[in-house]
């Protein structure tokens, strides 16, 4: 006797999947023997008791994998990692001419340097003494120590020059506009993290480079409205030289021991964090506002929608009228 399989009221073919729909013996399993162990469920047959691994399989894809258009967004919405993606995405998005690919970069580079951060940190000492010695001891004496060092460094440049590049097309395109405005303020203090991520850890190497390159930034930072004793309205904040915004980065009145240290925190546990949290508020953001901006509707495109909402406004028109039994006013295109 075959299972009587309920139908929608209407009639339409149900494409619903899931336990909400009883399944024939074709939609069970087999057991070792070949025999049928009955219908399946999200953790296993029906009436069994599911092993160890197929229950963590079922706790992490809660899914079949039938070939519907449920089971396609199932697939996204559902996946711990997926899900960060949208389970349709409009086709312009995938036109590397309008998109560049210059968001997707940024974040590549960004996790890229993220983790070979932290593979440097457990070879290197934030002090005067020890830092330029364990940059050296890195290079030459740390297996792949160069290697790795370098990718931390191209990959610091290249996330600048990516998120510049970002933000160009961002701005070349009016995707900054409603409904967007946010997620472009949001989109500034995340290029401006990237700079103070880059200027922040030109220091670390301890060279003369980095030593001439801070004092120089530094010095700049003294000269700041308000904020600097060298700059316009300090005399109003009451800055002096030793309570500045200089002397907060470098701890001192010149670049040393407390410079380094500060700026190694700030490089490696604050802006990272700040960094991360505006790049979870901006892929959010994205997602809520429709995903990626779309080009502008071609004039055939306009022109036909317009014609089309003319039409539609004119048949109500029309309708209207009939029911109350005043003469129709057919809506024009002009202003």
């Amino acid at each position: 006797m075959s299972e009587r399989r309920d139908e929608p009221a209407n009639g339409a073919p149900d494409d619903r999947s899931g336990d909400d729909v009883a399944r024939g013996p074709e939609a069970g399993g087999v057991d070792s023997d070949g025999g049928s162990i009955g219908p399946m469920g999200p953790s296993g047959p029906i009436g069994a008791r599911p092993g160890l691994w197929r229950h963590v399989y079922a706790s992490i894809f809660r899914h079949r994998f039938d070939d519907t258009r449920r089971n396609r967004m199932l697939q996204i919405t559902s996946n711990s990692f997926l899900h960060l993606h949208p389970a349709t995405t409009r086709r312009h998005g995938l036109r590397l001419r309008f998109t560049w690919g210059m968001g997707g970069v940024s974040f590549l580079v960004f996790l890229v340097t993220l983790v070979t951060g932290v593979v440097l940190m457990f070879y290197y000492r934030p002090t005067a003494l020890f830092a330029y010695l364990d940059m050296k001891n890195l290079e030459h004496e740390v297996p792949f120590g160069m290697i790795m060092r370098n990718m931390h460094r191209w990959a610091g440049h290249a996330m600048v020059i990516t998120v510049w590049l970002h933000m160009l097309r961002v701005f070349l395109s009016g995707s900054y506009k409603s409904p967007r405005e946010f997620n472009w303020f949001v989109g500034v203090w995340l290029l401006t993290f990237t700079l103070l991520l880059s200027f922040t850890g030109y220091l670390l190497p301890w060279d003369q480079l980095a030593q001439w390159a801070v004092t120089v930034g530094t010095n700049m930072a003294a000269a700041a409205p308000f904020l600097g004793h060298e700059g316009p309205g300090a005399g109003l904040t009451g800055v002096t030289d030793r309570t500045d915004i200089r002397a907060l980065l470098l701890g001192g009145p010149q670049v040393g021991d407390p410079a380094i240290l500060r700026f190694y925190v700030l490089h490696c546990v604050f802006l990272p964090l700040i960094l991360s949290v505006l790049l979870v508020v901006h892929f959010w953001r994205v997602r809520k506002d429709g995903g990626i901006s779309g080009p502008p509707e071609p004039v055939e495109e306009a022109a036909t929608l317009e014609s089309v909402a003319a039409t539609t406004a004119a048949q109500t028109a029309a309708e209207t009228a009939g029911a109350t039994g005043s003469p129709a006013v057919t809506p024009t295109g002009g202003s």
